[in-house]
């Protein structure tokens, strides 16, 4: 069997666990791991004792023969990650979180990867991701009502890879406390860099995209790794009507390590790329069976 090749781009939390999923998957064979020059230089021993024997680069030029990319980055770098990445034939996949972007970035890397012959699948993550699979498996099932999906209280990588970016932050944690209704709060812990305003900091931060609109309250603390849990979970609940029979009720839940659970669907999803027309997609566009490892009888035989 010809194992998938595949690259892991930004070795960060979900990067870390991209490749112990690549490496327990029997069909993929990994490819190497891209990182940042800047950061290579100023971390050799820890990447050559933790990656050995992977290939680290600093670009998937230098890698031969990939089939896929796994784009570990932050939201904010996908997009000119994946254009790249595509123009070169290669498939990427992404966790890409910011949703009322997703729609615009699909449509962009679609182009793309039409034009090069290759496949990118655009936030393929939890949620937006696992959980956008779920929301419309419950649509399908009661057509007309209202989901509700509720966050937490948990770590949100996103949210904190916002904060850190931060100027004057040293270290950030973005906790999200679910309110009840698909409302939020954004409980979030940051170390302050000498020199800096705490009070401009924070209001920096709440400026941000990623936290106006939520409840954001911004805690000084003098260590965030004493605080940091990278569990989370999520609430699914929709009340609607199937057919003409009203009161439906539909209730999905699920305890999690975060960037685990990230990169077991990226990797899950880099497998199903391999089987898609060249475009973009969505994981609510994708056969779920094309997710799964094992002869495809076989897994209709156990799963149906």
């Amino acid at each position: 069997m010809k194992k998938i090749k595949a690259a892991v781009v930004g070795y960060g939390n979900i990067g870390k666990c991209v490749l112990e999923a690549l490496e327990a998957a029997p069909d993929f064979e990994v490819a190497g791991v891209i990182e940042t020059a800047d950061i290579i230089q100023r971390n050799p021993n820890d990447f050559l004792s933790k990656l050995y024997p992977c290939l680290v680069v600093d670009s998937v030029r230098k890698l031969n023969d990939v089939d896929v990319a796994v784009l570990c980055t932050p939201s904010r770098n996908a997009e000119q990650n994946a254009k790249e990445i595509l123009a070169m034939g290669i498939n990427t996949v992404d966790c890409f979180d910011i949703h009322t972007d997703i729609c615009r970035l699909r449509k962009e890397l679609d182009a793309i990867a039409k034009k090069h012959l290759a496949v990118a699948v655009v936030a393929a993550g939890w949620d937006p991701g696992s959980d956008s699979v779920v929301r419309a498996l419950l649509e399908a099932a009661a057509p007309k009502g209202i989901t509700y999906t509720n966050f937490g209280p948990g770590m949100s990588m996103g949210h904190t890879v916002a904060a850190k970016a931060v100027e004057g932050v040293n270290a950030a944690l973005s906790m999200t406390i679910p309110l009840g209704t698909g409302i939020h709060r954004r409980m979030v812990y940051i170390e302050v860099n000498t020199g800096y305003n705490f009070e401009e900091v924070a209001d920096r931060i709440k400026k941000d995209p990623y936290f106006t609109h939520d409840e954001t309250h911004i805690i000084q603390v003098e260590s965030v790794n004493d605080l940091l849990d990278m569990g989370h979970g999520v609430n699914l609940t929709r009340k609607g009507v199937s057919g003409k029979t009203q009161n439906q009720l539909f209730e999905f839940n699920m305890k999690i390590n975060n960037p685990a659970v990230t990169a077991q669907i990226l990797v899950s999803v880099a497998r199903a790329s391999m089987k898609l027309q060249p475009g973009a997609y969505t994981m609510i566009e994708i056969p779920l069976i094309d997710m799964l490892h094992g002869d495809r009888d076989e897994l209709i035989k156990r799963l149906v």
